[in-house]
């Protein structure tokens, strides 16, 4: 994507413009964050709606950091397939038109990438009418001060997948850890980013306790995700 976005500058408008959409198109077919196997009863759709929000953030990110406007357009399309059931009062972090306002400010004077902003934001209907994600992941934005741990507690349902994310807003490295009532782990991911995500599968029903880490030296948001 990095290669593409630096010859389209230079191509003309509507060859580097169909060439993009060609390239969006190319990366939806490939699966990313694709809905859940139908046959597949211990996947809900929510599960899978949290695993297609992750595949956005990383894949926003990984614009951000290469300059592309194109992965943050990839990004958008992808966020706006997925349904929220919102809590509490501060908005999602990663949104269809938040990622579309930065890939516009990013390709500035780049014509082809504009035009194809514009018609991302055409063709996408707001609010998610009918989604193969069902309901959509809980979702819930917190602050989490410097070097603080949020933690609270889930419901877990025996036998079926309990998927849970942790998008931050990108200042600092966020881990997420899972512990049973017990308090033995049972998931952990600290690989120094800030979209942890964990999948697990408990045999019985009972709860958990979800841990958020701010590993950074500021404060940071923090969108957490949960089927």
């Amino acid at each position: 994507m990095g290669q593409y976005g630096r010859t389209i500058a230079v191509a003309p408008a509507r060859t580097g413009l169909l060439g993009l959409m060609a390239m969006l198109m190319v990366a939806a077919c490939a699966g990313l964050g694709r809905a859940p196997d139908p046959h597949s009863p211990m996947l809900s759709p929510e599960a899978a709606g949290v695993s297609q929000l992750v595949t956005a953030a990383g894949l926003a990110d990984w614009g951000r950091t290469h300059d592309d406007p194109g992965a943050l357009i990839m990004a958008a399309r992808i966020v706006a397939e997925v349904p929220l059931r919102n809590q509490g009062d501060q908005p999602p972090l990663l949104t269809f038109e938040g990622l579309l306002d930065e890939a516009e400010a990013m390709a500035a004077g780049q014509p082809a990438y504009l035009a194809a902003i514009e018609q991302v934001r055409g063709q996408t209907v707001r609010g998610v009418v009918s989604s193969p994600f069902g309901r959509g992941p809980i979702a819930t934005v917190k602050d989490v001060r410097a070097r603080e741990t949020f933690a609270f507690e889930v419901d877990a349902r025996g036998g079926e997948i309990l998927r849970i994310a942790a998008i931050g807003d990108g200042d600092t490295n966020i881990d997420l850890i899972i512990r049973d009532a017990d308090g033995r782990l049972l998931c952990q991911d600290g690989f120094g980013d800030h979209y942890p995500v964990c999948t697990l599968m408990p045999r019985v029903a009972g709860k958990v306790r979800v841990s958020v880490v701010n590993r950074g030296e500021i404060w940071t948001k923090v969108q957490i995700l949960s089927n």
